[in-house]
Formats: C-alpha cells, structure tokens, sequence
C-alpha cells in the first residue's frame, strides 16, 4: 500500500506520455492529406508537478510532435490543490509560449479558467498566439484545404451554442468541434468531424477490472477517456496533464495527445 501510495503521488503525476489516435475522415475533397493535432488540456499550473519545468518539458513534447495545429481544451490554471501552489496566468504562458504550430494554435477555457478570470486568462493565450474561441469558429488553411475549428463556451460556467457556433460553418466543410467538458457530445450533430474534449482527467485513478470510479461527468465512465465512437460520431477525450482536489494519478499517466485526422482509403 505504501508503494502504491508513493507511485500514484510522487512518480505517476510527474510523468508525460504521448497517446497517439487516428481518425479516419469521410467525405473530405480529393487530395486531403492527414492532419496532425496536438491536443493539450487541464494543464492546471502551479498543482503538483506541475511547475515552470514540467511547463517547459510540455513545450518541447509538443514541439518534436512537429504538429499543423496545437488546441488548448481550457483550465489553464487552478486554484489551490494539496501539495500544489498557485500559478498565474501569465506566468504560465511564458514558460508554454515557446509551443509552436504550422498553421494554428487554437483554445477554449475550462471552467477553473472563468472560475478564476476567463477574460484575464483569455488574454494571457492571446499573447502567445492563441485564438481562444467561445461559441466562435474560424477556419485554418493549409496549402488550399480548409478545416474549420469551432470551439465551444464552457458548459460548467457559461452556455455552449453548439447549433449557433456551427451555423457559422459552410454546410460539408470538415469541423473539428473543441470543447472543454465532454458531456456536450450527445448533442453534437453528425456533420462534426471529431469532437475534441478534455476536463475529466481520465478520473485521475483507473483501477484494473473497474475503469474509474469517480470521473467528473454526468455519464460516469462513457467519456472517460480515449477515442468514442458513438453511431458514427466520434470523440477524443484527453485525461489531460494536471491534477485537481487531490494530488494522485494512477492508470491515468498526463498526456499530450497527437490526434491525426487521416482521410478514408477506399479499396477497389
């Protein structure tokens, strides 16, 4: 028990892996070559391990991923955790500016963000070159493609537009859908490419033969983590890098995730 104990406070949370997915992608225009997106999420500054060299150690995971667009799924920071001290906003985008895109950086805020400043924390991304989108979509070109990111208000906090934010989007463009909690899936609509969510932390503790018993979702352990395939409609819910109340993580190792939208090989 107490070599549990150590391994799920001091060794599983000062890790960082890369969890890799693919997503085969539909009805996109012919020559449409694979799309490479480094996801970050509940990066939460200042908890546990989670200092200015865990900071700059993300920075340089994400960089050699060589990614065409780095997305934020919010909680930037965090009020107080055990063990953990409290990190600015701006503090913590100047070890996380130096992330690097060849297209676009793109984020929305997570619920600790608006529970601290939203507009502050908004802000300290723009300066790094962020484009923090709430209930707003914009496109990113790539050598004649286009691919819409559309990024939606945080459901905890504020009033997610999922109908509005994609009536800004031309009818069978790709959509990329950001969002910070993933309890708004049931209502995305078929035409979203992917659905991109973070905030759970993977329930920071996934026990073998269990799953995790608590995860921060009114769908308990649908949404958990990882790649969901739902009718056709698929989700990526990343367990994100930080912690928040208590300091553990065990099965749930923080992550950067590199997600590549590939288009759909069609066999004769």
């Amino acid at each position: 028990m107490a070599g549990l104990a150590s391994w799920s406070i001091v060794v599983e949370p000062d890790r960082l892996v890369v969890r890799r997915a693919t997503v085969s992608v539909r009805d996109v225009p012919a020559g449409w070559r694979p799309l490479k997106i480094a996801v970050l999420s509940d990066v939460h500054a200042g908890a546990p391990h989670l200092g200015a060299a865990k900071l700059r150690q993300i920075v340089t995971t994400v960089n050699a991923l060589d990614p065409d667009v780095v997305v934020f799924l919010g909680d930037l920071v965090i009020h107080g955790v055990l063990g953990g001290r409290f990190m600015d906003p701006e503090r913590a985008v100047q070890e996380l500016g130096g992330l690097r895109a060849r297209y676009a950086k793109i984020a929305v805020l997570g619920n600790h963000d608006w529970w601290l400043d939203g507009p502050r924390v908004r802000a300290a991304l723009e300066s790094t070159g962020f484009r923090v989108l709430e209930n707003d979509a914009v496109p990113v070109e790539r050598e004649g493609q286009r691919v819409w990111f559309a990024g939606l208000a945080d459901l905890w906090t504020r009033d997610p537009d999922i109908k509005g934010t994609l009536a800004r989007i031309p009818d069978g463009a790709p959509v990329v859908l950001l969002t910070h909690s993933p309890d708004v899936f049931p209502d995305v609509p078929a035409r979203v490419t992917l659905t991109l969510a973070g905030h759970t932390h993977g329930g920071q503790v996934r026990l073998p033969g269990i799953g995790s018993p608590i995860v921060p979702s009114r769908f308990g352990q649908r949404y958990a983590t990882g790649l969901v395939d739902e009718h056709g409609r698929r989700l990526f819910v990343t367990s994100g890098i930080g912690t928040s109340i208590l300091p553990v993580r065990l099965g749930v190792p923080p992550e950067v995730a590199e997600v590549t939208l590939t288009p759909v090989t069609l066999t004769p």
